[in-house]
């Protein structure tokens, strides 16, 4: 497992957004998920203090070992909950005595038109 990837992006306030990762091994092979939970976290700022928003929010990460691919998930209610600007997030995986991250960047959330919250 190398640094983590970069992907900044933006998301449009209450819509699902859906994106997926691939982890690789140094070497280049397929990263073998079995025995990993997946973590999709976006903030406010990076470091202590922040405010987080996460799966009880429905930010959500779901690391499938069948296909070795992490699923992230923005929810419409944690959309919601995220007022138009720009964000911090990371995604990490994490078998309870190792952790790895994946994926970090930035969200710039943008306010809906069409059932504007």
């Amino acid at each position: 497992m190398a640094f983590p990837g970069t992907y900044n992006f933006n998301y449009y306030r209450g819509d699902t957004s859906q994106f997926v990762i691939r982890p690789k091994t140094a070497n280049g092979g397929t990263f073998d998920l079995t025995g990993y939970a997946a973590i999709f976290t976006i903030a406010n700022v990076r470091g202590a203090g922040a405010t987080q928003y996460s799966n009880a929010q429905g930010i959500i990460a779901v690391a499938n070992s069948t296909t070795d691919i992490v699923t992230c998930t923005i929810n419409p209610a944690g959309g919601n909950l995220l007022s138009a600007g720009t964000y911090v997030y990371d995604v990490q995986i994490t078998n309870g005595t190792q952790v790895f991250t994946l994926l970090t960047g930035s969200i710039l959330v943008e306010d809906d038109i069409t059932g504007a919250v």
